[in-house]
């Protein structure tokens, strides 16, 4: 009996010998397997660091989510503008200037910041992209005069200029070769979606919740400090393995010899597709107000966030198809719509719906495609740089046309501006269906990678 009491206890009794190797050969002689120091030995193994693809996980989801949160507040404003316009008198022309302030400011950015986080890394200049886009929401929040809404605009320019590069250069160099949505669509899906959740969310609040004009910036701030505390433990400090922090001077970026004549299609045919998203989120909130005689911010945003939702819808199903035939047909696709605009004269809201479709659809295969086209064929030590001059081209798209428009409102009435505008895109648009698949042969085969 004492025999098997001894025998059941030793069956009981924690043994050194069922202790893991991994914590065995931490302890010492005198180290009991229960003790607490053999314990505290256990958790520490057990904290494994997280494997290099979790941490490249981690970094994507933090630069998409950045990128959603600073485009959502760069384009908050739209649905506003009718009600700014009314609260501060200012004409179509200051409406006008006042969303292109943000395409005209965000040129330099671009030009700066994507060097610049080539050369010291991403995280500082992403961090310096929060602090500025948080000056734009307080600059919004607080505004009672006009003033106040160009100094928004400029600090939310400077914001998404400075992150644009390195947020896209993050997402195409962490994002898994294997996965399903490759690195520079994800990245344009980002920019899109922000685009869209901004002028809905801007609706849904300035009708529904208390403080039409500060609410959608304090949601803004508190989005602005959740990214922040995520960008601190996900996206490295240090630059990538074979490059060293170097002291950085603004340079322009240099774009190689043999990707000039496909940058230049491709930078074109987005700079259409945002010329034509850009008409219509400057111009239709106050078509609609016009057209349907009633301030509803909620409308507004619902039409605008529409069109970048058929844009989203348009990149997914343009995984499958070549990176040229995606732009021919966008640009095909973004002439249709400019010619349903210049038929209606703008004053028609049921042709200004129509045509919104075929605009969105277009901006979708423009735009993603000829991000991919690009992406595709830049060096890895140049992706921020190169990726800042692309969309460098995209922003001056977006603001471009709608200072030319505001400018001939001086003489003419905003639904007239805008016909003639549409009118005079019509051509070039043609133009660039032809030039894209004569120039952008060499990315007739990039596609985004599937599984199997």
């Amino acid at each position: 009996m004492a025999e098997q009491r001894v025998t059941r206890r030793q069956r009981t009794r924690p043994s050194h010998s069922r202790t893991s190797p991994r914590i065995r050969h931490l302890t010492t002689p005198g180290t009991r397997p229960g003790s607490p120091t053999a314990t505290r030995l256990r958790t520490a193994v057990r904290r494994r660091p997280a494997r290099p693809e979790q941490l490249d996980r981690r970094t994507v989801r933090t630069a998409a989510l950045l990128v959603v949160v600073l485009t959502a507040g760069a384009y908050l404003p739209s649905p506003l503008y009718p009600r700014y316009q009314q609260l501060f008198g200012f004409d179509d022309l200051g409406m006008t200037m006042i969303f292109a302030m943000f395409a005209l400011v965000s040129g330099p950015a671009l030009l700066l910041g994507g060097p610049a986080a080539d050369r010291v890394g991403h995280q500082p200049v992403l961090r310096l992209s929060l602090l500025l886009a948080a000056a734009g929401s307080c600059c919004f929040a607080l505004a009672d005069a006009t003033p106040w809404l160009f100094a928004g605009r400029v600090a939310q320019a400077l914001a998404l200029g400075a992150a644009t590069g390195a947020a896209q250069a993050l997402i195409t160099t962490h994002r898994h070769p294997a996965a399903r949505i490759g690195g520079p669509l994800f990245a344009s899906l980002a920019f899109t979606v922000g685009t869209a959740a901004g002028p809905a969310l801007a609706g849904l609040l300035a009708e529904h919740a208390p403080g039409p004009l500060l609410t959608p910036f304090l949601l803004h701030l508190l989005l602005l400090g959740w990214v922040w505390c995520r960008l601190r433990t996900t996206v490295p400090v240090a630059l990538a393995p074979g490059r060293t922090r170097a002291r950085w001077r603004p340079t322009r970026p240099r774009i190689p010899a043999d990707l000039r004549p496909l940058f230049l299609v491709a930078g074109l045919n987005g700079f259409l597709a945002w010329a034509v998203l850009g008409i219509y989120l400057a111009l239709v909130p106050a078509l609609l107000v016009r057209a349907l005689g009633t301030d509803d911010a909620a409308l507004t945003g619902a039409v605008l966030a529409a069109v970048l939702i058929c844009s989203l819808v348009a990149q997914l199903a343009a995984t499958r198809r070549g990176t040229t035939g995606a732009q021919q047909l966008g640009v095909a696709l973004l002439g249709g719509s400019l010619l349903l605009l210049a038929l209606s004269g703008a004053s028609s809201l049921a042709l200004t719906l129509a045509a919104a479709v075929p605009a969105g659809v277009g901006h979708g295969l423009a735009f993603s495609g000829a991000a991919r086209a690009v992406d595709a064929r830049t060096p890895d030590g140049q992706r921020a740089g190169i990726g800042a001059a692309l969309h460098l081209l995209f922003y001056l798209g977006s603001g471009a046309p709608a200072v030319v428009v505001g400018i001939l409102t001086i003489w003419v009435p905003l639904a007239t501006a805008v016909t003639w505008i549409s009118w005079g895109a019509v051509g070039p648009a043609a133009l660039l269906v032809l030039a894209t698949g004569r120039l952008a042969r060499p990315s007739r085969n990039c596609r985004v990678p599937t599984p199997g």
